[in-house]
């Protein structure tokens, strides 16, 4: 452990996968910045990963780009560096055009796909620095339609948004992977389901295994299912 290992910042990080991939990075010698707008997890989290020399709680909408900035300003000032930003925070909503309310679409949208398009803008000049990595958190449903689904919908911008952003940023070393999962036992989901599904760990698994390769290699995309999931 040292003033000079990297840095990561994760959006959603205070339960589910954000809190999973938060502890892989830990483990694998990563320095940690911890956003989410719930703030007692946040810091539990945070405390158990070292506390403030390796673990930074930041309170943080997504959807506000003031509270984005300041979140990595403050990853700077405390750490000195960003190598890897993962913009996993997110939630889905009821499928149906008719079935869940306008207000919950609102703030669908904005947390999936604008508070995501925030995060790389906040931190593509600390990544570029670095010849960072920048993670997107998709999903099978940005690859395959579902019905009635908006999140769906999000889920294909945030894949269309990753193929921008890799282009965007060719040439410069920062490298770019759109993560895209299949069921997860998290607590984006209130129905159990009737197979094993993957486990926050698994998915965290992805994410380190991207950012383990070496500097020429950009492992683009890292679609991952449940071995029993159909769709």
């Amino acid at each position: 452990m040292s003033a000079d290992d990297p840095v990561m910042l994760i959006t959603g990080a205070s339960s589910g996968i954000g809190a999973a991939t938060a502890r892989a990075a830990s483990r694998a010698g990563y320095r940690v910045a911890l956003a989410a707008r719930r703030t007692v997890p946040l810091g539990g989290l945070a405390r158990e990963l070292g506390g403030p020399e390796r673990a930074l709680a930041c309170p943080c909408d997504v959807t506000e780009w003031e509270e984005q900035e300041r979140a990595v300003a403050a990853v700077l000032e405390r750490f000195g560096r960003l190598d890897v930003a993962f913009a996993n925070a997110g939630f889905g909503a009821t499928r149906g055009f008719l079935n869940d309310t306008p207000e919950n679409w609102r703030a669908m949208i904005l947390t999936n796909v604008y508070g995501a398009a925030l995060t790389a803008r906040a931190t593509i000049p600390a990544l570029r620095e670095r010849r960072g990595h920048l993670v997107l958190m998709g999903s099978v449903a940005g690859r395959k339609v579902v019905p009635g689904s908006i999140y769906s919908c999000t889920k294909w911008a945030v894949t269309a948004m990753a193929e921008a952003a890799r282009q965007e940023l060719s040439g410069s070393g920062v490298r770019v992977t759109l993560l895209s999962p299949g069921n997860v036992e998290t607590p984006f989901h209130d129905d159990p389901f009737d197979y094993e599904v993957l486990t926050g760990d698994d998915v965290a698994g992805a994410v380190m295994f991207a950012l383990a390769q070496p500097p020429r290699v950009d492992v683009n995309e890292i679609l991952v299912r449940p071995t029993a999931q159909e769709f």
